[in-house]
């Protein structure tokens, strides 16, 4: 029984992180015997429920926590990611995110780097993503196949959260036109009155869009560092691809 419940302040104190973690803070915070909190984080990662990054820190599967499916291709992904998400976290003092979109363009969170500023943007990773009206949607839209495109923008009911939200399916057409061309989308006070968000795509090796990654802030911060931030989004952006195989033609 003690096994099982450390299992359980195991899982809890990950999720409550967010963050990758190091075995011996995990021993630290959590008052166990090194031996058993490996046993413990190994079991976890057999499992599927947690992985480990390139630095040796653990982290809790968003995939495996909320009971979507695993797939194949998230892990490596998300490893991968999170060392580059941390640094831009850090370098531009805002929220990072890392999405992504299945056949049917429902988007999910798999992981983010909240900002250490007193006020800042975040947000649950089980809540529900709006694709037509945020940045992540808006990238991973632009670039899915144009069959599920077409498919998503003629049986959704466009709504409108703010006074700000583009509503009509033409002007959307001509935004996502205009993010595939960009690299880069923003959903300003779209989705909620007083925050921005900025996102891009995440490519595999073989050149697919299986992932954006967000950053979002105060409109009010955004207005003021706007090329700044875009630069190291997209720059971001572009090393996990490269991390990850990609090599632009």
């Amino acid at each position: 029984m003690k096994s099982a419940g450390r299992i359980l302040d195991l899982l809890e104190y990950l999720s409550a992180l967010r963050e990758a973690v190091s075995l011996s803070q995990i021993v630290q915070d959590l008052k166990l015997p090194k031996s058993s909190a490996h046993g413990l984080i190994q079991t976890l990662a057999a499992r599927g429920h947690v992985v480990q990054d390139s630095t040796g820190r653990y982290m809790l599967v968003e995939a495996s926590r909320h009971g979507f499916p695993f797939r194949r291709h998230e892990e490596p992904l998300v490893v991968t990611a999170i060392p580059f998400m941390e640094r831009l976290r850090d370098e531009s003092g805002e929220t990072v995110l890392l999405g992504t979109m299945n056949a049917h363009c429902d988007l999910r969170r798999l992981a983010k780097c909240v900002s250490h500023h007193p006020v800042r943007y975040d947000v649950n990773m089980d809540a529900a993503i709006t694709a037509h009206c945020t940045a992540t949607g808006r990238v991973l839209l632009a670039h899915a196949p144009a069959e599920a495109r077409d498919a998503y923008l003629s049986r959704v009911r466009f709504l409108s959260y703010t006074r700000y939200t583009i509503t009509d399916v033409e002007q959307l057409r001509e935004v996502l036109i205009r993010v595939r061309r960009d690299g880069y989308a923003i959903n300003d006070q779209e989705f909620i009155t007083g925050s921005t968000g900025i996102a891009a795509p995440i490519f595999d090796a073989e050149g697919n869009a299986i992932a954006a990654i967000n950053l979002g802030t105060l409109t009010s911060r955004y207005v003021e560092r706007r090329e700044e931030l875009l630069l190291m989004l997209r720059s971001t952006a572009d090393l996990i691809s490269r991390a990850l195989g990609y090599r632009r033609n």
